[in-house]
């Protein structure tokens, strides 16, 4: 996960590199294209080189900047999650590992109650999720409860 997490980076940071350049580009060939073309100039489809130029490199800056957007898409993030409450031990259970091992919390203690708290990595999306406190299935007031 963490080859994958680091070649995506990679990946982001390239194509932010390369939009950059798409930038310069296109702005040196609007330059061009506004400045006229000079005597002989060869054109594509009835447009002059320079022009021609500028309009394709804005179109594929335009795409670059989509891939961009799908790597943050396939990025794992950090979501904090907490449980408060007297307990023992508390496991958060779900979806995000296909309901199988789930992630201990860490607890910290006050007078009056335990806080649990965990960080998962997850993608974006979705999730179900179950706290199993002391052996007991609970669900928390924080989140969301759908169906029971």
């Amino acid at each position: 996960i963490h080859d994958k997490e680091k070649t995506l980076n990679n990946c982001k940071k390239e194509l932010a590199v390369m939009e950059l350049e798409l930038q310069t580009l296109v702005a040196l060939a609007e330059e061009v294209a506004r400045n006229g073309a000079k005597d002989r100039s060869r054109k594509i489809n009835g447009r002059y080189i320079h022009s021609h130029l500028a309009v394709r490199l804005e179109e594929l800056r335009e795409k670059l900047l989509e891939q961009v957007k799908d790597v943050d898409a396939i990025q794992f993030r950090e979501v904090s999650l907490v449980w408060y409450g007297m307990a023992e031990d508390v496991k958060v259970m779900g979806s995000f590992d296909g309901w199988t091992y789930g992630e201990q919390m860490s607890p910290e203690n006050s007078a009056s109650f335990t806080k649990f708290s965990t960080t998962l990595k997850l993608r974006p999306g979705r999730y179900e999720v179950k706290f199993l406190v002391d052996g007991e299935w609970q669900v928390s007031r924080e989140f969301q409860s759908v169906g029971e």
